[in-house]
């Protein structure tokens, strides 16, 4: 009798299974390269970035945000820290959990792409697109670019965000 086969990805961790979903076959030596770029402090890739690098840097900060948690969203920034999102200005974890949880209270199902457009040591610039909807019931889309400055472990230091805001009926979304 043949043992049942587990379906692929069954037994790996969730960074593993999501850049195994991204980079398909190339997998093995693609997470080979990424391991060899981990910190004893952290579990994603360090700068310098090539692309592939930052690519699967912003899995882990594309997760983390989709995960509504701010506890693991944090883990992913340094203590000191400079952030402007929209017209929010954030100086340390603190206040980046608190911005957080005012914002997961306004914005509802809320949900993240992120897309890299070009990464150089330690920076990134990030095309991102997020849907939400508010507790009146109103979905929106928002649409803007990000630009993050990290440290040699890996920690987002500096993150400037700007976003253009548009309602969307529901049928509308896409994320």
């Amino acid at each position: 009798m043949q043992a049942a086969q587990q379906p692929d990805g069954a037994g790996m961790s969730i960074p593993k299974l999501l850049l195994s979903m991204v980079f398909g076959p190339a997998r093995t030596e693609f997470y080979r390269k990424i391991k060899s770029m981990e910190t004893k402090q952290t579990n994603f890739p360090t700068p310098p970035w090539d692309m592939d690098t930052a690519a699967a840097r912003l899995v882990f900060e594309e997760a983390a945000w989709n995960s509504h948690e701010p506890e693991k969203i944090l883990a992913g920034y340094a203590d000191t820290l400079e952030i402007r999102d929209g017209t929010e200005f954030i100086t340390d974890k603190h206040q980046l959990q608190e911005f957080l949880q005012r914002k997961f209270a306004k914005q509802l199902d809320y949900k993240v792409k992120l897309d890299l457009w070009g990464a150089l040591k330690g920076r990134m610039a990030v095309r991102f697109e997020s849907e939400w909807r508010d507790t009146a019931g109103q979905h929106y889309h928002s649409y803007g670019v990000q630009v993050f400055q990290f440290n040699d472990a890996g920690y987002a230091e500096r993150r400037f965000a700007s976003q253009e805001t548009v309602p969307i009926d529901e049928s509308a979304r896409q994320l």
